[in-house]
Protein backbone atom coordinates (compact mmCIF):
# COMPACT_ATOMS: atom_id res chain seq x y z
CA UNK A 1 0.00 0.00 0.00
CA UNK A 2 0.79 3.97 -0.58
CA UNK A 3 1.80 5.52 3.00
CA UNK A 4 3.57 8.63 4.31
CA UNK A 5 6.31 8.09 6.61
CA UNK A 6 8.34 10.38 8.53
CA UNK A 7 11.67 9.46 9.12
CA UNK A 8 13.04 12.05 10.99
CA UNK A 9 12.23 15.09 12.23
CA UNK A 10 11.57 17.90 9.66
CA UNK A 11 8.33 19.57 7.39
CA UNK A 12 5.98 17.78 5.86
CA UNK A 13 7.28 18.60 2.18
CA UNK A 14 10.32 15.94 4.24
CA UNK A 15 8.11 12.92 4.20
CA UNK A 16 8.09 10.09 1.99
CA UNK A 17 5.20 8.37 -0.44
CA UNK A 18 6.38 4.39 0.26
CA UNK A 19 5.06 1.18 -0.83
CA UNK A 20 4.40 -0.43 2.35
CA UNK A 21 3.18 -3.65 3.39
CA UNK A 22 -0.43 -3.70 4.60
CA UNK A 23 -0.82 -3.61 8.27
CA UNK A 24 -2.10 -7.00 9.96
CA UNK A 25 -4.73 -6.31 12.58
CA UNK A 26 -3.84 -7.24 16.03
CA UNK A 27 -6.08 -8.28 18.97
CA UNK A 28 -9.06 -5.38 19.10
CA UNK A 29 -8.04 -3.80 16.03
CA UNK A 30 -9.71 -3.11 12.76
CA UNK A 31 -8.44 -3.03 9.46
CA UNK A 32 -9.75 -0.08 7.33
CA UNK A 33 -9.80 0.64 3.60
CA UNK A 34 -9.41 4.50 3.44
CA UNK A 35 -11.66 6.63 1.57
CA UNK A 36 -11.16 9.85 3.36
CA UNK A 37 -8.15 11.37 5.97
CA UNK A 38 -8.55 14.23 7.86
CA UNK A 39 -5.67 17.14 8.26
CA UNK A 40 -5.09 19.00 11.32
CA UNK A 41 -1.96 21.49 12.64
CA UNK A 42 -0.99 18.99 14.89
CA UNK A 43 0.16 16.33 12.04
CA UNK A 44 2.67 19.11 11.20
CA UNK A 45 3.72 19.30 15.16
CA UNK A 46 4.49 15.91 15.19
CA UNK A 47 5.98 15.79 11.89
CA UNK A 48 8.00 18.58 13.26
CA UNK A 49 9.01 16.77 16.26
CA UNK A 50 7.37 19.43 18.57
CA UNK A 51 3.96 17.76 19.42
CA UNK A 52 3.47 16.29 22.91
CA UNK A 53 3.47 12.40 21.73
CA UNK A 54 6.71 11.38 19.72
CA UNK A 55 5.93 8.04 17.53
CA UNK A 56 9.03 5.82 16.53
CA UNK A 57 10.34 6.27 12.79
CA UNK A 58 9.40 5.82 11.08
CA UNK A 59 6.15 6.32 11.11
CA UNK A 60 2.78 7.81 9.21
CA UNK A 61 1.17 10.33 10.61
CA UNK A 62 -2.79 10.99 10.57
CA UNK A 63 -5.51 10.52 13.56
CA UNK A 64 -9.25 10.40 11.69
CA UNK A 65 -10.06 8.36 9.01
CA UNK A 66 -13.22 7.02 7.05
CA UNK A 67 -13.26 4.06 5.17
CA UNK A 68 -14.58 0.60 4.78
CA UNK A 69 -14.00 -2.33 7.17
CA UNK A 70 -11.80 -4.54 5.32
CA UNK A 71 -10.40 -6.69 8.45
CA UNK A 72 -10.57 -7.37 11.97
CA UNK A 73 -8.47 -8.84 14.41
CA UNK A 74 -9.04 -10.98 17.35
CA UNK A 75 -11.82 -10.85 20.03
CA UNK A 76 -13.54 -8.06 17.33
CA UNK A 77 -17.24 -8.11 16.96
CA UNK A 78 -19.86 -5.86 15.77
CA UNK A 79 -18.37 -4.76 12.89
CA UNK A 80 -19.79 -6.45 9.31
CA UNK A 81 -17.20 -6.62 6.16
CA UNK A 82 -17.27 -3.56 3.90
CA UNK A 83 -19.18 -1.63 6.84
CA UNK A 84 -18.65 2.23 6.63
CA UNK A 85 -16.93 3.42 9.73
CA UNK A 86 -14.70 6.09 10.93
CA UNK A 87 -12.39 5.87 13.28
CA UNK A 88 -9.28 7.44 15.49
CA UNK A 89 -6.62 6.20 15.09
CA UNK A 90 -3.24 7.35 17.26
CA UNK A 91 -1.86 7.81 13.89
CA UNK A 92 -1.56 6.19 10.63
CA UNK A 93 -3.99 8.10 8.39
CA UNK A 94 -2.21 9.41 5.51
CA UNK A 95 -2.43 5.79 3.91
CA UNK A 96 -4.29 3.75 1.82
CA UNK A 97 -5.12 1.54 4.73
CA UNK A 98 -5.04 1.79 8.59
CA UNK A 99 -5.23 0.04 11.73
CA UNK A 100 -7.39 1.29 14.33
CA UNK A 101 -8.68 0.27 18.00
CA UNK A 102 -12.17 -1.43 17.22
CA UNK A 103 -13.27 0.27 20.78
CA UNK A 104 -12.27 3.74 18.71
CA UNK A 105 -14.44 2.80 15.67
CA UNK A 106 -17.79 3.91 14.54
CA UNK A 107 -20.05 3.08 11.58
CA UNK A 108 -20.87 5.85 9.97
CA UNK A 109 -24.69 7.30 9.65
CA UNK A 110 -25.70 6.93 5.79
CA UNK A 111 -26.63 11.02 5.71
CA UNK A 112 -22.74 11.49 6.45
CA UNK A 113 -20.27 11.49 3.49
CA UNK A 114 -16.82 10.34 4.24
CA UNK A 115 -15.17 13.37 3.55
CA UNK A 116 -17.26 14.78 6.13
CA UNK A 117 -16.57 11.85 8.59
CA UNK A 118 -13.13 12.14 8.54
CA UNK A 119 -13.31 15.72 9.76
CA UNK A 120 -15.09 14.98 13.33
CA UNK A 121 -11.93 14.78 15.64
CA UNK A 122 -12.05 18.31 16.33
CA UNK A 123 -15.35 17.95 17.45
CA UNK A 124 -14.69 15.53 19.87
CA UNK A 125 -11.57 17.87 21.27
CA UNK A 126 -14.09 20.88 21.41
CA UNK A 127 -16.90 18.91 23.19
CA UNK A 128 -14.19 17.60 25.82
CA UNK A 129 -13.08 21.31 26.55
CA UNK A 130 -15.72 23.06 26.16
CA UNK A 131 -18.23 20.44 28.29
CA UNK A 132 -15.77 18.77 30.49
CA UNK A 133 -13.07 20.66 31.02
CA UNK A 134 -14.69 24.18 31.11
CA UNK A 135 -18.40 23.42 31.94
CA UNK A 136 -19.45 25.89 29.55
CA UNK A 137 -23.14 26.98 30.72
CA UNK A 138 -25.78 28.62 28.81
CA UNK A 139 -25.80 32.41 28.21
CA UNK A 140 -22.22 32.54 29.29
CA UNK A 141 -19.86 34.10 26.75
CA UNK A 142 -17.47 32.48 24.81
CA UNK A 143 -14.02 33.74 23.50
CA UNK A 144 -13.10 31.25 20.44
CA UNK A 145 -9.34 32.22 19.12
CA UNK A 146 -8.78 30.93 15.41
CA UNK A 147 -12.41 30.61 15.19
CA UNK A 148 -11.80 29.97 11.33
CA UNK A 149 -9.76 26.74 12.13
CA UNK A 150 -10.74 23.52 11.84
CA UNK A 151 -10.79 23.59 15.74
CA UNK A 152 -12.72 27.06 15.81
CA UNK A 153 -15.10 26.08 13.42
CA UNK A 154 -16.21 23.13 16.07
CA UNK A 155 -15.95 25.24 19.21
CA UNK A 156 -18.43 27.65 17.82
CA UNK A 157 -20.68 25.32 16.41
CA UNK A 158 -20.16 23.23 19.42
CA UNK A 159 -20.48 26.49 22.12
CA UNK A 160 -23.50 27.37 19.94
CA UNK A 161 -25.16 24.18 21.04
CA UNK A 162 -23.95 24.14 24.57
CA UNK A 163 -26.24 27.93 24.09
CA UNK A 164 -23.41 30.23 24.83
CA UNK A 165 -22.91 33.16 23.51
CA UNK A 166 -20.21 32.59 21.05
CA UNK A 167 -16.98 35.42 19.88
CA UNK A 168 -14.54 34.29 17.13
CA UNK A 169 -11.20 35.87 16.37
CA UNK A 170 -9.15 35.88 13.04
CA UNK A 171 -7.28 37.42 11.00
CA UNK A 172 -9.04 38.47 7.80
CA UNK A 173 -12.49 39.35 6.68
CA UNK A 174 -13.34 36.59 4.49
CA UNK A 175 -12.11 34.06 7.78
CA UNK A 176 -14.37 36.65 9.82
CA UNK A 177 -17.27 36.03 7.76
CA UNK A 178 -16.91 32.38 7.49
CA UNK A 179 -16.71 32.62 11.70
CA UNK A 180 -19.89 33.91 11.29
CA UNK A 181 -21.02 31.31 9.36
CA UNK A 182 -20.69 28.95 11.48
CA UNK A 183 -22.86 31.07 14.10
CA UNK A 184 -20.43 33.35 16.14
CA UNK A 185 -22.38 36.23 17.33
CA UNK A 186 -19.35 38.03 17.07
CA UNK A 187 -16.24 38.38 14.86
CA UNK A 188 -13.00 40.08 16.07
CA UNK A 189 -9.79 40.56 13.91
CA UNK A 190 -6.91 39.77 15.73
CA UNK A 191 -4.36 41.46 13.47
CA UNK A 192 -6.13 44.70 15.28
CA UNK A 193 -4.89 45.40 18.26
CA UNK A 194 -8.10 46.62 19.23
CA UNK A 195 -9.68 43.15 19.92
CA UNK A 196 -9.23 42.80 23.27
CA UNK A 197 -11.07 46.24 23.99
CA UNK A 198 -13.61 44.87 21.92
CA UNK A 199 -14.11 41.93 23.78
CA UNK A 200 -14.95 43.60 26.87
CA UNK A 201 -17.09 46.48 25.03
CA UNK A 202 -19.47 43.32 23.74
CA UNK A 203 -19.69 41.82 27.36
CA UNK A 204 -20.42 45.10 28.87
CA UNK A 205 -17.00 45.21 30.14
CA UNK A 206 -17.12 41.56 31.95
CA UNK A 207 -15.15 39.93 29.40
CA UNK A 208 -15.34 36.44 28.06
CA UNK A 209 -16.10 33.24 30.63
CA UNK A 210 -14.24 31.31 28.57
CA UNK A 211 -11.51 31.27 26.37
CA UNK A 212 -10.92 28.33 23.96
CA UNK A 213 -7.04 28.96 22.62
CA UNK A 214 -5.25 26.99 20.10
CA UNK A 215 -2.78 30.19 19.46
CA UNK A 216 -0.85 30.51 22.48
CA UNK A 217 1.96 33.41 22.14
CA UNK A 218 0.02 36.51 22.14
CA UNK A 219 -3.61 35.48 21.94
CA UNK A 220 -3.04 33.84 25.41
CA UNK A 221 -0.98 36.64 26.88
CA UNK A 222 -3.70 39.20 25.66
CA UNK A 223 -6.75 36.64 26.70
CA UNK A 224 -5.83 37.09 30.32
CA UNK A 225 -6.93 41.08 30.44
CA UNK A 226 -10.16 40.65 28.59
CA UNK A 227 -11.12 37.00 30.83
CA UNK A 228 -14.30 37.54 33.26
CA UNK A 229 -13.95 36.96 37.08
CA UNK A 230 -14.10 32.97 37.56
CA UNK A 231 -13.54 32.47 33.61
CA UNK A 232 -11.58 29.80 32.63
CA UNK A 233 -8.91 30.08 30.12
CA UNK A 234 -8.27 26.84 28.13
CA UNK A 235 -6.02 25.16 26.60
CA UNK A 236 -5.55 23.85 23.06
CA UNK A 237 -2.18 24.18 21.59
CA UNK A 238 0.55 26.33 20.81
CA UNK A 239 -0.37 27.18 16.61
CA UNK A 240 1.63 30.23 17.37
CA UNK A 241 4.89 28.72 17.73
CA UNK A 242 5.25 30.35 21.40
CA UNK A 243 4.47 28.69 24.51
CA UNK A 244 3.35 31.01 27.01
CA UNK A 245 3.67 31.82 30.22
CA UNK A 246 1.37 33.47 32.81
CA UNK A 247 2.03 35.67 35.97
CA UNK A 248 0.15 33.92 38.78
CA UNK A 249 -1.14 36.87 40.34
CA UNK A 250 -3.27 37.02 37.69
CA UNK A 251 -4.66 33.98 38.13
CA UNK A 252 -5.01 34.98 41.68
CA UNK A 253 -6.39 38.55 41.16
CA UNK A 254 -9.44 37.81 39.24
CA UNK A 255 -9.97 34.10 40.67
CA UNK A 256 -9.43 32.66 37.06
CA UNK A 257 -8.82 28.64 35.91
CA UNK A 258 -5.60 28.26 33.27
CA UNK A 259 -7.14 24.93 31.96
CA UNK A 260 -5.38 22.48 29.87
CA UNK A 261 -7.12 20.57 27.18
CA UNK A 262 -5.69 17.17 25.69
CA UNK A 263 -8.40 15.32 24.21
CA UNK A 264 -6.16 12.07 22.62
CA UNK A 265 -4.45 11.10 26.10
CA UNK A 266 -7.99 11.04 28.35
CA UNK A 267 -10.02 9.62 25.45
CA UNK A 268 -7.11 6.96 25.50
CA UNK A 269 -7.10 6.24 28.87
CA UNK A 270 -10.97 6.07 29.84
CA UNK A 271 -12.81 3.26 29.22
CA UNK A 272 -16.33 4.27 27.18
CA UNK A 273 -15.36 8.02 27.14
CA UNK A 274 -15.39 7.99 23.44
CA UNK A 275 -17.78 6.11 22.48
CA UNK A 276 -20.09 8.33 25.17
CA UNK A 277 -19.53 11.88 23.47
CA UNK A 278 -19.27 10.44 19.87
CA UNK A 279 -22.85 9.09 20.42
CA UNK A 280 -23.42 12.55 21.78
CA UNK A 281 -21.79 14.18 18.65
CA UNK A 282 -23.85 11.96 16.28
CA UNK A 283 -26.79 13.07 17.52
CA UNK A 284 -25.82 16.85 17.35
CA UNK A 285 -25.13 16.34 13.96
CA UNK A 286 -28.68 14.35 13.30
CA UNK A 287 -29.89 17.92 14.89
CA UNK A 288 -28.61 19.85 12.05
CA UNK A 289 -25.99 21.53 15.45
CA UNK A 290 -22.96 20.65 13.66
CA UNK A 291 -21.85 20.56 10.46
CA UNK A 292 -18.02 20.27 9.07
CA UNK A 293 -16.93 22.79 6.93
CA UNK A 294 -14.25 21.55 4.41
CA UNK A 295 -12.74 24.18 2.05
CA UNK A 296 -9.97 21.54 0.35
CA UNK A 297 -10.26 18.23 -0.59
CA UNK A 298 -6.67 16.49 -2.30
CA UNK A 299 -5.57 12.97 -3.44
CA UNK A 300 -3.24 11.34 -0.87
CA UNK A 301 -0.20 12.49 -2.99
CA UNK A 302 -0.74 15.80 -2.06
CA UNK A 303 -0.64 15.28 1.62
CA UNK A 304 2.67 17.83 1.99
CA UNK A 305 0.45 20.12 0.25
CA UNK A 306 -2.39 20.05 2.25
CA UNK A 307 -0.54 20.47 5.47
CA UNK A 308 1.87 23.42 4.22
CA UNK A 309 -1.76 25.16 2.97
CA UNK A 310 -2.79 24.53 6.85
CA UNK A 311 0.50 25.77 7.99
CA UNK A 312 0.45 28.81 5.78
CA UNK A 313 -3.46 29.56 7.89
CA UNK A 314 -4.80 29.02 3.63
CA UNK A 315 -7.36 26.81 5.18
CA UNK A 316 -11.02 27.82 6.26
CA UNK A 317 -12.52 24.66 8.35
CA UNK A 318 -11.04 21.38 7.51
CA UNK A 319 -8.78 20.24 4.55
CA UNK A 320 -9.25 16.65 3.58
CA UNK A 321 -7.49 13.80 1.48
CA UNK A 322 -9.40 11.63 -0.49
CA UNK A 323 -7.75 8.56 -0.41
CA UNK A 324 -10.05 6.41 -2.22
CA UNK A 325 -13.52 6.05 -3.80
Amino acid sequence: MKAWQVTHWGEPEQMTLADVPVPEPGPGQVRIRNHAAGLNFFDILQIQGKYQMKPAFPFTPGAEVAGTIDAAGSGVSGFEGEQRVMAFPENGGFAEYTLARADHTFPIPDALGNAQAATLLVYHTSLFALKLRAALRPGEWLLVHAGASGVGMSAIQIGKALGARVIATASSQEKLDFCGAQGADFALSYAHPGWVDGVKEITGGRGADVIYDPVGGDAFDLSTKCIAPEGRLLIIGFASGRIPTVAANRILLKNIAIVGAVWGGYAFRTPGYLAETHADLMARYAAGAIRPAISRSLPLEDAPAGLRALADRQVAGKAVLVVGP
